[in-house]
């Protein structure tokens, strides 16, 4: 038997497709043969390319039903037909908790939570028509403390448990799971974590010794959203290297070994 991942014919849509984790998830879908449709709140100057085909942009807040509501049923009339939608939008910057105005935390949750809610709501006939399925993208935060992102880690939280109640209850035509993302190679995560020996710094602290690339999260939904994945509905996909060295370790008589990074850091 050989196996083979091929979306030709099959519509994917993605939220936040145009930079960071979103555009690696767009080129893995590509490159599976996919006809990739993404939104967002400004057009990108330039569209991501895979051997000559790009995703068509449409200007969506993701934090607003009705415009949710337009893009889904632009996607249709063009289409016919939606077969997998990933939910990737979100983030949040760095503020101390007791910092943060009740606006904020409301646009935090509505961005990293609600807006997949929003669209995995809008796109669901389709998707059942389909037999398709959701692919919800969270984080390492939503299960391990988030100081500085604590709301942002809270939303993922309940992304994760919205991901399980949705897969029970759309079974069993609409799959739902997610990817749990570790620490991920962008541009913005250069600005984040600053010069290079602190970007080195993070590194060490995963026990791939690496951040993931944007299109390492992409491969993994791609194969989440294949028939590879057919009896796969409910489950968190951790792509995070290992996750994270426990801090204690650090101060085990064995530190050398069980916290590699120590004496490359010295």
């Amino acid at each position: 038997m050989t196996l083979q991942i091929d979306f030709q014919g099959k519509t994917v849509l993605i939220t936040g497709g145009a930079r960071g984790v979103g555009q690696g998830i767009v080129k893995a879908f590509l490159s599976a043969g996919a006809d990739v449709e993404i939104c967002g709140r400004s057009e990108p100057e330039s569209l991501v390319e895979v051997a000559g085909r790009s995703p068509v942009f449409f200007a969506a807040d993701v934090r607003k039903p009705d415009a949710i509501e337009r893009w889904i049923d632009d996607v249709v009339s063009r289409r016919g037909r939606i077969d997998t939608l990933v939910n990737n939008a979100g983030g949040s910057p760095f503020i101390r908790f007791e910092e943060g105005s009740p606006r904020f935390y409301q646009a935090i949750n509505e961005l990293n939570f609600l807006s997949a809610a929003y669209t995995s709501r809008a796109a669901f006939s389709h998707l059942r028509d389909s037999q398709g399925s959701v692919i919800n993208i969270t984080s390492i935060s939503a299960r391990r403390p988030s100081p500085g992102t604590a709301i942002y880690g809270a939303a993922k939280a309940a992304l994760e448990s919205l991901t399980q109640s949705l897969a029970a209850e759309w079974a069993p035509r609409v799959r739902v799971n997610a990817v749990s993302c570790g620490l991920v190679a962008t541009e913005a995560g250069r600005e984040h974590y600053g010069s290079d020996e602190q970007y080195s710094r993070v590194e060490q602290t995963i026990p791939r010794g690496r951040l993931a690339t944007p299109e390492e999260i992409g491969w993994s939904c791609v194969i989440l959203a294949s028939p590879l994945s057919s009896h796969t509905t409910g489950a968190v996909l951790n792509v995070d290297g290992g996750g994270e060295w426990p801090a204690f370790l650090r101060h085990t008589p064995n530190s050398d070994v069980f916290w590699p990074q120590t004496g490359r850091q010295s």
